[in-house]
């Protein structure tokens, strides 16, 4: 939909669902407070959604632009059913830029809402299109600053909070478990105290009531979740060392038959082959699923060179790398294989792409 500040904007196909909903639903109050009849009612109830979702829009922008201020790169912004979310590519290094990232959107969603409750009591005429708007603006956009204010994740105010933890242990993993869990207990909470209340009172909360928490709980119960996990493998990260990972390889000339540098891998125990020049120099890396796929009957006929993938430099790794910078390595030219080296040049062996994967299974 556009760059503002240079950071992409996109819009989910589920943000027309929504704003259907927030219309039909917005419609009878405009048409109580107003005296005006439809269509005019639904093309005001739209303009409200449309103004919302420009709240949310600005919402994430203070994010992305105070994680610019720390050198963090910014993906994008998509807007879509249950508000937005910012794509931030890198997790800002210490627990005070984190909870300032964070804090930037609530505040600016709570400032808007001052700025408009200044606006609707001082300056706006109640009973016309402009006051109805500006009064729903804020109120909407107190509740978005509250809501994301409460302290689990995936909440901005979860973030918060990991950054607290983070501070007092000087470990984000615990910062992250900790809000983690306690945005699975707000997610339960969001479902059990309405139905408490309405037990307690005797009084529906009406079904569309129950939905809407049942789907953010939902939606937080699920980024909890998956902060979890993340946790979990980010835990592990420091442990994935290359040269543990890496499997010998054999040096093979373009020309062997496929066949032919199996046997030799199989006698020898290697588990990847480096094509090789007739100076012994590596030149391309053989492609484990080219190889597996190529059927038995045919591997005889077919050379390992026509598998191979020739050697770029960013395909040749040192075999000391491991943890982030072995990720990152990975992560700039994706492979399914890469020539490990040592320091003065010579062939260690190559690191698979699934042995990477595998080591994070389970988590």
């Amino acid at each position: 939909m556009g760059s503002p500040f240079g950071i992409p904007v996109y819009v989910s196909p589920t943000w027309f669902l929504v704003a259907a909903f927030i219309t039909f639903g917005f419609e009878p109050l405009v048409r109580g407070q107003l005296d005006m009849t439809p269509p005019g009612t639904y093309v005001v109830a739209f303009v409200f959604a449309v103004l919302l979702y420009v709240s949310v829009l600005l919402h994430e922008l203070a994010h992305c632009v105070v994680a610019r201020m720390y050198g963090l790169p910014v993906r994008r912004v998509t807007l879509y059913m249950l508000g937005g979310v910012s794509e931030i590519e890198r997790e800002p290094e210490t627990p005070g830029r984190e909870f300032l990232v964070a804090f930037a959107g609530p505040a600016l969603s709570l400032g808007l809402a001052l700025i408009g409750f200044v606006a609707d009591i001082w300056f706006i005429p109640d009973n016309t299109v402009v006051g109805v708007l500006t009064f729903q603006l804020w109120a909407a956009n107190l509740v978005v600053g509250v809501f994301n204010m409460l302290p689990g994740l995936p909440l901005d105010g979860g973030r918060m909070l990991r950054a607290g933890i983070w501070k007092l242990t000087r470990d984000p993993g615990s910062g992250t478990i900790a809000a983690a869990w306690v945005g699975r207990g707000l997610a339960v909470l969001l479902v059990a105290l309405p139905v408490l209340m309405s037990l307690m009172t005797g009084q529906s909360l009406g079904w569309v009531f129950m939905v809407w928490a049942v789907i953010l709980a939902s939606f937080i119960w699920l980024g909890a979740t998956q902060s979890l996990r993340t946790a979990r493998v980010r835990a592990r990260i420091p442990h994935i060392q290359a040269r543990t990972l890496a499997r010998r390889a054999i040096p093979v000339t373009a020309d062997v038959p496929l066949s032919e540098a199996i046997r030799r891998a199989v006698e020898s125990g290697a588990g990847a082959f480096v094509v090789v020049d007739h100076e012994g120099r590596p030149i391309a890396i053989v492609n484990e699923t080219a190889v597996n796929l190529t059927p038995e009957q045919r591997r005889p006929w077919v050379t390992v060179g026509s598998l191979a993938r020739t050697l770029e430099p960013e395909l040749v790794l040192s075999a000391d790398l491991g943890g982030e910078n072995l990720l990152e390595a990975m992560q700039h030219t994706p492979a399914g294989e890469y020539l490990l080296v040592e320091r003065g040049g010579e062939i260690f062996g190559v690191l698979s792409t699934s042995d990477v994967n595998h080591a994070f299974k389970g988590v």
